[in-house]
């Protein structure tokens, strides 16, 4: 089961209590006071790792505590740190508290590690509060309490290349043809209900990674069909492929299922409007007069898009965009245009 958001809750140790303690021991005169300090409590710590993909294992478990500092002790013996907790979590997640909707951390690196709840302190013993007018303190403090976050997680998948398109406009095909992802594909609507990754190899020993977003439809923004729950997914995108179906059993306009798609985007985040693009029309192995690819690429002409007709079953056009994309995104990675995180 694919998860990409989850709400929990975190709580960090709290810290131990300092002690009153005097030095009595026979022969050792001016013993005075020896009470040692509370250790700390433990922290909540969250780590990125490229083995987890999804968030499943924290729908299960949403709360998190991290162990108590132990109070101090006699002979000025400090109380042990409480254990931290460490949560591992997917490449790509982003951390808000749930209460602020503050963003305090976004993990988009394995190993990336943040510290989300810091433990209590110690409080201090006796022994800290002696002075030459107060030789016989009895006064010791408490340990403080722990951090504790209401969390909202949010897993962003990460990927160079983000395919948007309508349902059965051939997104789950062309990945597959691309890449050695394994995608559901069928013939009915609505065919991807996750977002898929995959690696496509170009060159000699390049590659980059694609996301294949599940099919979005005219009113997505207001949540109609899977509604914009997945637009999340190519906000980290550098490039996205606008695929159109220009086969003749497509209902739309090839042009007009362009326009709709960039509304849906400008809708969700006027920022994907601004990303690198290009169209690719597919299904041309079954376009009929090849009327709808005409036209389509006549409107790219005009506006000065750049179109790419393929077919993922005959594989026609497939191996010219591989190359056109693997050089778009080379081209990014050196000078990365601003995503949103």
């Amino acid at each position: 089961m694919f998860v990409d958001e989850v709400r929990i809750t975190v709580k960090a140790g709290r810290g131990g209590d300092g002690i009153c303690s005097f030095r009595r021991e026979m022969f050792v005169p001016r013993g005075g006071p020896d009470g040692g300090d509370g250790g700390n409590g433990g922290n909540v710590v969250f780590t990125a790792s490229h083995r987890f993909t999804t968030l499943l294992d924290l729908r299960y478990q949403k709360h998190y505590e991290a162990e108590d500092g132990r109070p101090g002790g006699g002979s000025n013996c400090t109380g042990r740190r409480g254990k931290d907790v460490t949560v591992t979590l997917p490449v790509g997640t982003v951390i808000y508290d749930d209460d602020t909707g503050e963003e305090l951390a976004d993990l988009v690196a394995d190993g990336d590690t943040v510290v989300i709840a810091r433990g209590g302190r110690g409080g201090r013993g006796n022994s800290h509060f002696a002075t030459s007018t107060n030789r016989v303190p009895t006064r010791c403090e408490s340990g403080t309490e722990g951090e504790e976050r209401r969390l909202r997680l949010e897993l962003k998948l990460l990927a160079d290349v983000g395919l948007v398109g309508f349902p059965n406009a051939g997104k789950s095909t062309l990945i597959a043809a691309m890449s050695a992802a394994r995608p559901k594909i069928a013939d009915y609507p609505f065919t991807t209900l996750i977002p898929n990754l995959g690696v496509v190899r170009w060159g000699s020993h390049r590659s980059f990674v694609v996301a294949d977003i599940p099919g979005l439809i005219e009113g997505a923004h207001e949540g109609k069909g899977l509604g914009i729950q997945f637009l999340r997914h190519i906000e980290r995108t550098a490039f996205l492929l606008h695929l159109i179906d220009v086969s003749e059993w497509a209902t739309e306009e090839p042009v007009v299922s362009f326009e709709i798609m960039r509304q849906e985007l400008a809708a969700y985040d006027e920022a994907l409007t601004r990303r690198p693009f290009a169209i690719v029309a597919t299904k041309i192995d079954i376009s009929g007069k090849s009327d709808r690819l005409a036209e389509l690429q006549s409107y790219c002409r005009r506006r000065k898009y750049r179109c790419f007709p393929v077919s993922a079953a005959t594989r026609e056009g497939l191996d010219a965009l591989i190359d056109v994309v693997g050089k778009q995104v080379e081209m990014l990675r050196k000078a990365p245009c601003e995503t949103k995180s």
